[in-house]
């Protein structure tokens, strides 16, 4: 049987195929679709789990008890679980592990274009690249069976492209696979410096046969073409290669980017007249295929930033430009992403700008709260470090900089990375004011839920976080629910926490309005009559509210209803359409 599938959904049956027994993850484009698959088949167990390094551990923990496991995150999710992810690589496994990371070149949704490829490196931790559907689906079968030959965990790397391409995928029969026998054994498991010490002697070995391996298997494979010009080359850039330069050349297909296949190297690079590395981000596979003394061009005709195309690989080998993009930049007017209408982080970013506050902020939807024409955000790192970073202002400025100064942050990432950073503050005698925006699901990767939904990634009732008991908890007394849509309320509980000489917790909560159970009736219309074009309906960037320039009006097939606008004007000149 055929399908038509996306790169994630294929990884999510090969998983299935593969007899996987437990599945785990922490939502992050590109790689959510993953696990969201893969919860779609009733016999594996799967989760949200509060962060990547947690959903790390868990795998893990399965795989020494003696089952298949999978761990999917993307890239900078990566850098979360590289705690366990390095000492894993010592342990080795029991029943096959797997760890799926997904990088995004050209940042379509994060915050760097990290390469993760140097992770397997620096891990000594093997990684394999699928170049499509189908190879998404046998390179994670393959992983499984790579990591229990082996006795490793291994990674599989995507990219944008292919976690969210389609192709065909010719499906398979899932393996009978039997839990193996777990077996007590410190000096595998035990990762204290004497136990260390020798696992690291096998990780050693390990590497060995991994690179003879890496010189047999089938993944990588040569495709003899035209031998005036040979790429090596995997993953996405192998399918835009084979588009800009079909036979006109030869291709080293690498499906084992870590460690690299040498003899089939040096093999292809004897045979080939002119050799090209062909890959997105860093010169990973150039800088070693360097190493082994073969000349080689790669980046430096080829950029280190961004995705790959077949025009640009085109131009630069054959010296061909073609007609892509023929319309400028210039004559397509742009369209930067903003808070959806009704979003309720809308009304406290209201706020925030009408105060004039310095925001610390964090990773999600309200991310966009530092674009026109709320502008009021100043900072966004990574997961969980407003509130660190707030605490550090503080520390660094005092407490009257504190008292102008907010750290905000969803609710699905201060249970990922946040709880942490709110100790912290109380811990070391801080005044920060902490807004939690809690809408009731994981919004910017598309509601997934999450700890503080009470509902499980197969949608079972379970116990939910209570938020203001958890910061009560780490010592913060002073702790007030507030609805952003209610502004002035909001804004009044806000000044008074600010001047609070105490660790303050606002929770800004409202439910998404894109929830199936949000339900807010009927759109609304600018009055003219009433309107005094204030243009103050403006500031709160709905993209439903249009500025004619001689008169305001609002879109009705973007409005919802949700009725902030009318909180905002002076003048009563919004109101229900057709009333």
């Amino acid at each position: 049987m055929k399908k038509l599938m996306l790169g994630n959904e294929a990884v999510a049956r090969g998983a299935y195929e593969a007899g996987v027994t437990v599945a785990t993850a922490y939502p992050g484009t590109p790689s959510t679709e993953i696990t969201e698959n893969i919860a779609k088949y009733d016999d594996i167990y799967s989760e949200w789990s509060p962060n990547e390094k947690v959903a790390l551990e868990v795998a893990i923990g399965a795989s020494i008890a003696g089952s298949r496991a999978i761990c999917s995150m993307k890239h900078v999710g990566l850098n979360v679980a590289a705690d366990p992810l390095f000492t894993v690589s010592y342990t080795g496994v029991n029943g096959g592990l797997v760890i799926m990371v997904a990088d995004d070149p050209g940042m379509h949704s994060s915050q760097n274009e990290q390469d993760s490829r140097f992770y397997a490196r620096a891990s000594n931790t093997p990684m394999i690249e699928p170049a499509d559907s189908q190879e998404c689906k046998d390179f994670v079968k393959e992983a499984f069976e790579i990591s229990e030959k082996f006795d490793t965990p291994v990674l599989v790397r995507l990219t944008t492209r292919i976690a969210h391409s389609q192709s065909i995928v010719e499906l398979g029969e899932k393996v009978e696979y039997s839990l193996k026998e777990y077996k007590k054994d410190f000096n595998k498991y035990v990762m204290m410096p004497a136990m260390a010490r020798k696992r690291h002697v096998e990780v050693e070995k390990r590497m060995s046969k991994l690179r003879e391996f890496s010189d047999n298997t089938s993944i990588n494979r040569i495709e003899w073409g035209n031998k005036a010009i040979g790429v090596i080359t995997s993953g996405a850039a192998y399918q835009y290669a084979k588009e800009a330069l079909g036979d006109n050349a030869s291709y080293l297909k690498i499906g084992m980017v870590y460690p690299l296949p040498e003899k089939l190297i040096r093999e292809f690079a004897k045979e080939v007249d002119k050799l090209y590395v062909v890959e997105e981000l860093e010169p990973f596979i150039e800088n070693q295929v360097r190493k082994m003394g073969i000349n080689v061009t790669g980046k430096e005709i080829f950029p280190v930033i961004g995705e790959l195309s077949a025009h640009i690989i085109r131009e630069k080998i054959l010296g061909k430009t073609t007609d892509v993009n023929k319309v400028s930049s210039g004559e397509i007017p742009g369209r930067p992403p903003v808070l959806c209408p009704g979003c309720p982080h809308r009304g406290m970013f209201y706020v925030l700008k009408k105060l004039k506050l310095t925001v610390t902020g964090d990773i999600g939807c309200y991310t966009l709260g530092a674009l026109p024409p709320t502008e009021s955000m100043d900072t966004c790192i990574c997961m969980g470090a407003s509130i660190g970073m707030a605490l550090g202002m503080e520390k660094a400025r005092g407490k009257d900089f504190s008292k102008k100064t907010v750290a905000v942050i969803g609710e699905s990432t201060f249970i990922h990375s946040g709880i942490t950073g709110l100790i912290d503050v109380v811990y070391n005698k801080g005044n920060s004011t902490v807004i939690i925006l809690d809408n009731s699901t994981t919004g910017m990767t598309g509601h997934q839920d999450n700890p503080t939904t009470g509902r499980t990634i197969k949608g079972e009732p379970t116990k939910q976080v209570d938020l203001v008991k958890l910061a009560n908890a780490v010592g913060v007394d002073r702790v007030k629910v507030v609805d952003p849509f209610n502004i002035k309320e909001f804004e009044k509980v806000l000044k008074e926490e600010l001047q609070a000489e105490e660790p303050s917790v606002i929770i800004s909560q409202r439910p998404c309005a894109l929830l199936k159970s949000v339900k807010y009736e009927g759109v609304l219309r600018i009055n003219n009559e009433k309107c005094r074009i204030c243009r103050r309906c403006m500031s709160i960037g709905c993209p439903a509210i249009v500025d004619k320039g001689e008169y305001i009006e609002i879109n009705e097939a973007l409005c919802n209803g949700c009725e902030l606008c009318t909180k905002v004007c002076n003048f009563n000149a919004i109101e229900k359409a057709g009333v």
